[in-house]
């Protein structure tokens, strides 16, 4: 056990020694920064958010003609009946949706996992694959440890990094939300949608459901790269191809499901599993527990792969 300790903290040291770390982790402080002071920008302008009532209702005459549709495809249609209920709660009970708050950053900043997701494939892409390149790899397995127990300290470590930046996103983002927009909407309800009924949550049960759902995704291609990367000894590639599939994965698969119902076994069709907050699964019948056991089964897949070729590698070669 203090072996298998003392190889993740060296990983560790590893990843925090190197100054590009430092650099990630500062650009992702000023992200939030930027975002909050756009943020703050927009939402000085009194004129361009005091007709939020007609914006709503704007939207509201467009999602119904998509419902009318019969040729709109059906998660199309789920997603518009799903926006329509939302928009008509906050008319009828006069709930502005341009409110900023604390709770509100925090929540917008959720897309910055992406930039987490980003960061964290770099590290777990050169992860393996920078020891070859370096020539260390011999100096590495020449411990008196196994080859199984080398490489889980390197994937464990890649996820300590990508920990400690999403909990300093999380954190930054409230702290900077409450320093711009104030702590005054901090009670503020979030409007879920549920079996066609709009109800009321809790704002910070909410942020902890989308973080946690969120990284999902960066679980995978996190994975995926580690996978990669410890497979064709190539950073360059593992890094490459997993950015590749991140931003253009998603968009691909949304397409095929236009069309084709085996979309939903595609990895891509099942990150995002913030979907099923909303009740608005990409493919028709999907659930929670179908996403989840085809997620598990990647995984397995990938790490399967990972650990197999590995441990079976000559690294003289």
């Amino acid at each position: 056990m203090s072996s298998m300790l003392a190889l993740i903290q060296n990983e560790n040291m590893k990843i925090f020694r190197r100054v590009p770390t430092w650099i990630m982790l500062g650009l992702l402080v000023v992200i939030i920064f930027t975002g909050a002071i756009l943020q703050k920008v927009n939402s000085d302008d009194e004129q361009a958010n005091a007709n939020w009532k007609g914006d709503l209702q704007q939207q509201n005459a467009q999602y119904e003609q998509t419902i009318k549709d019969k040729d709109a495809p059906a998660f199309i249609v789920a997603n518009s009946k799903k926006n329509l209920a939302l928009n008509q709660y906050r008319l009828d009970h006069d709930l502005d949706p341009n409110v900023d708050g604390a709770w509100e950053n925090v929540i917008n900043n959720v897309a910055i996992i992406n930039v987490v997701t980003l960061f964290t494939i770099i590290i777990a892409g050169g992860s393996v694959a920078s020891e070859f390149s370096w020539g260390t790899i011999k100096l590495l397995l020449i411990r008196p440890v196994s080859r199984s127990k080398v490489l889980f300290a390197k994937y464990i470590s890649t996820f300590t990094f990508a920990l400690i930046t999403l909990i300093l996103l999380f954190g930054l983002s409230f702290a900077v939300g409450a320093i711009f927009f104030g702590t005054d909407t901090i009670g503020t309800p979030h409007l879920a949608y549920h079996d066609g009924k709009v109800i009321e949550t809790s704002m910070f049960i909410h942020a902890i459901q989308v973080y946690g759902l969120a990284c999902v995704g960066l679980l995978m291609m996190v994975t995926f790269a580690f996978m990669v990367g410890t497979i064709f000894r190539n950073s360059s590639l593992s890094i490459g191809l997993a950015i590749f599939l991140m931003f253009m994965g998603a968009q691909g698969t949304q397409v095929i499901a236009l069309k084709f119902d085996w979309a939903k076994y595609i990895l891509f069709a099942n990150m995002d599993l913030t979907r099923y907050i909303d009740g608005v699964p990409l493919v028709e019948g999907m659930t929670m527990t179908f996403s989840v056991v085809m997620l598990v089964v990647y995984f397995v897949v990938f790490n399967g792969l990972t650990w197999m070729i590995f441990n079976k590698r000559d690294v003289a070669a």
